[in-house]
């Protein structure tokens, strides 16, 4: 239930996003006994996007109610790329009630906050404030806690590079000239839309229930491909291949940005897609948070009491040697541009993705190349 935001007495944890990641670190940590809240303007508010992952990366724990589809992953740019392993995708609904149970003693404020005025605070829109030991950011790509690193003197801001999309929804039968029944389409690199310019793939996966998501995707372009632009070249590579949207079709946009800096706002912790743990190549970070939400609060229980900064980097810590692949140190997941757990599965697998992706750049300029 949510509660207005006022001046409260001192918290443990301070959650702010009602998204995937915050519920999940929010209640894990509420689970161990701390004193959470979370902070969020509309904490009711459903969830819309489709959230999918690699099979391997699900938490053990997750409930199989909470995974709607599952199938094999297969690439196309010259030609057909098995990529040898299974792709899944979330029952939203069923997952939004698996973090809502964990919420039971998370105390969720209806309320914007706008920054962090000092270690452990958090301004809210409107006025008032709270104070916790440790404050996590999850509220995605905004980071309304984040720091900013200046531009450069003389020189105008860039733009983001964002990853951006536009898909339908329409029955499997439907979608089987493009998506068999069992098979996820990770990417189809080929210019079946029949325009020139920035290259733009389709995504396409099974959603449950009997629908398939497909999806015109502009992987990374400064600025963000328009949605009409994918649009367009989404229903123009359906109708090659004979299929017809329904007039009724549901529809999902995307856009996210790729390049945003690691969260580095002194005594917050960034997390989930403000960590960020978003893989620019697939979009993936739910399964990453998931995971990662009771190591973080494993290491918040462990360093409370040593100070706002202490919590903080010791969750980030704990998180970078989840994510590590073994044997390998973290320093690379300490750079500027964080990394997300997708790509260090295909360093311990097959390698299937590295071809992929040098495919998928020798397709977007129409090169041959060596599988």
């Amino acid at each position: 239930m949510a509660h207005p935001a006022t001046s409260t007495p001192r918290l443990d944890v301070l959650v702010i996003g009602g998204g995937p990641a915050g519920r999940a670190v929010a209640g894990e940590c509420a689970g161990r006994g701390l004193r959470t809240a979370l902070v969020d303007p509309q904490p009711d508010r459903p969830f819309t996007a489709t959230y999918g992952c690699w099979a391997a990366e699900l938490p053990v724990d997750l409930p199989a109610s909470v995974v709607a589809a599952r199938a094999r992953g297969r690439a196309v740019a010259h030609r057909t790329h098995a990529l040898g392993w299974q792709y899944a995708v979330f029952d939203v609904p069923a997952l939004r009630s698996h973090l809502d149970e964990r919420l039971a003693d998370v105390v969720v404020h209806a309320a914007r906050a706008t920054h962090s005025p000092g270690p452990g605070r958090v301004a809210l829109e409107g006025g008032g404030d709270l104070t916790a030991s440790v404050v996590i950011d999850a509220a995605g790509r905004w980071q309304p806690l984040g720091g900013r690193r200046p531009g450069r003197p003389g020189r105008p801001a860039r733009a983001e590079a964002e990853q951006t999309a536009y898909g339908v929804v329409v029955p499997a039968e439907v979608a089987a000239p493009l998506v068999p029944s069992g098979e996820a389409l990770f990417m189809d690199w080929r210019p079946d839309h029949g325009e020139g310019g920035w290259p733009t793939f389709l995504y396409g996966i099974p959603v449950g229930g009997g629908e398939v998501l497909l999806v015109e995707t502009s992987l990374a372009r400064r600025p963000g491909l328009p949605v009409p632009v994918l649009r367009r070249r989404l229903l123009a590579r359906l109708a090659r291949h004979g299929i017809r949207v329904p007039p009724d079709a549901r529809t999902e946009t995307v856009r996210f940005p790729v390049d945003h800096p690691r969260h580095d706002s002194p005594g917050v912790l960034g997390f989930g897609a403000a960590a960020p743990l978003v893989h620019p190549a697939t979009g993936f970070s739910l399964a990453a948070a998931l995971r990662l939400a009771g190591p973080v609060a494993d290491a918040v229980v462990a360093h409370l009491d040593a100070g706002p900064d202490a919590g903080p980097e010791a969750a980030r810590g704990r998180a970078r040697r989840s994510l590590a692949p073994s044997g390998e140190g973290s320093s690379r997941l300490s750079s500027d541009r964080a990394r997300g757990p997708a790509a260090d599965a295909a360093e311990r697998g097959s390698g299937v993705l590295r071809r992929l992706l040098r495919a998928s750049r020798a397709a977007a300029v129409g090169l041959p190349h060596r599988s």
